[in-house]
């Protein structure tokens, strides 16, 4: 997802796979073309605990990305040692919302792996093009 929810990479997977195992594959399915990675321009990615592990952030290195990953444990806190600025974790969950609006992806009765992925990236650049059609008519 980029920083409003707007989702880059879509794969097939069990249900009982975690993650982190996914990552390099969904690092691998972004279909956004990037900026090439510089010393004076790095590129970000930021991720929640859940790859806080040595094969998460061989992933994220290995795709030229600064890693932004707490660790399990810690909490991000100001200068006076408060919680003031929380994760962002609903823009996560209102793109998932968003999706599952799509009947035909909530779920997967297609047998093959590529006619569900297709109906998702297809579901996707649905939102896309919502999202794009409505900053058009507020400007």
């Amino acid at each position: 997802m980029e920083g409003d929810g707007g989702p880059l990479a879509a794969i097939v997977s069990g249900a009982n796979v975690n993650d982190n195992k996914l990552l390099a594959a969904t690092l691998d399915a972004i279909v956004v073309e990037r900026p090439q990675a510089s010393e004076t321009g790095p590129q970000h990615l930021c991720l929640d605990k859940g790859y806080d592990n040595p094969t998460g952030r061989q992933a994220v290195e290995g795709h030229r990305y600064v890693p932004h990953i707490r660790r399990i444990g810690e909490e991000k806190l100001d200068a006076q040692g408060e919680r003031r600025y929380p994760a962002r974790r609903w823009v996560v969950e209102r793109t998932l919302a968003w999706l599952n609006k799509c009947r035909a992806i909530l779920v997967r009765y297609d047998k093959k792996a590529c006619n569900y992925l297709a109906l998702i990236k297809l579901a996707c650049a649905l939102l896309w093009y919502r999202r794009l059609w409505t900053l058009s008519i507020l400007r």
